[in-house]
């Protein structure tokens, strides 16, 4: 059975630990026809060069799109926005007719999330250190090392750092923040989105299904 996490045994504090900053919510409406588009979207009356990556601010994923990509149960997905582990940033809190709305960089932290429970550290800790992530400027999360000995987090930014962990015993699990980044980038890629400007469907790329295709009429 996949838990949410909030049964994880309580460790001792982390050893990043910064106070979480505001993040603005926007409820963006809807269309109530969106457009639908091939991924990267071109907007009509727009150059055709125009390509928009899934890191892009303009662009959001719904929850089924999240969990995909992030391995993680929609159960999961659920409990962590409505106890504020983890709460979308492009659209958190809507109406009926609309649905909660992830970033990259949200689903960046649900796959990190993930495997921090997977390698046993509680709940508690990975609160924390979420909070401190979230404080990290984009740019320079790809930099980051996390390494974990189940009970604590620690948060390297040089190779030499890492080396001192492991030499102390200390660091046992390690997470490469920049290889999720690569790893999440190639898979939202090819799963659908919505231009949070827009409201557009945007339909992912799949190469391996533009390919088949192609052999099919070849047959």
């Amino acid at each position: 059975m996949t838990g949410t996490g909030d049964d994880a045994a309580v460790g001792g504090l982390c050893a990043v630990h910064m106070p979480r900053t505001g993040r603005t919510v926007s409820d963006l409406p809807r269309t109530e026809l969106p457009r639908m588009g091939r991924f990267p979207a071109v907007q009509p009356g727009q150059p055709a060069i125009e390509r928009l990556a899934p890191t892009s601010e303009l662009i959001g994923y719904r929850g089924p799109t999240a969990c995909a990509a992030a391995g993680i149960t929609y159960r999961q997905l659920d409990y962590w926005a409505r106890t504020g582990l983890l709460e979308p940033s492009v659209r958190a809190v809507y109406p009926a007719s609309s649905h909660r709305l992830y970033s990259f960089r949200d689903i960046l932290l649900l796959k990190i999330v993930k495997r921090l429970l997977d390698a046993g550290v509680s709940l508690q800790n990975i609160r924390v250190a979420v909070a401190h992530l979230q404080s990290v400027e984009v740019g320079d999360l790809t930099g980051l090392t996390l390494m974990c000995d189940g009970a604590t987090v620690y948060e390297c930014t040089t190779p030499q750092q890492v080396v001192d962990l492991l030499k102390s015993g200390q660091g046992v699990f390690g997470i490469a923040v920049g290889a999720v980044w690569q790893e999440l980038e190639l898979a939202l890629g090819r799963l659908h989105a919505e231009r949070t400007d827009t409201g557009e469907t945007v339909v992912g790329h799949d190469p391996g299904d533009e390919l088949a295709q192609r052999r099919n009429r070849a047959v």
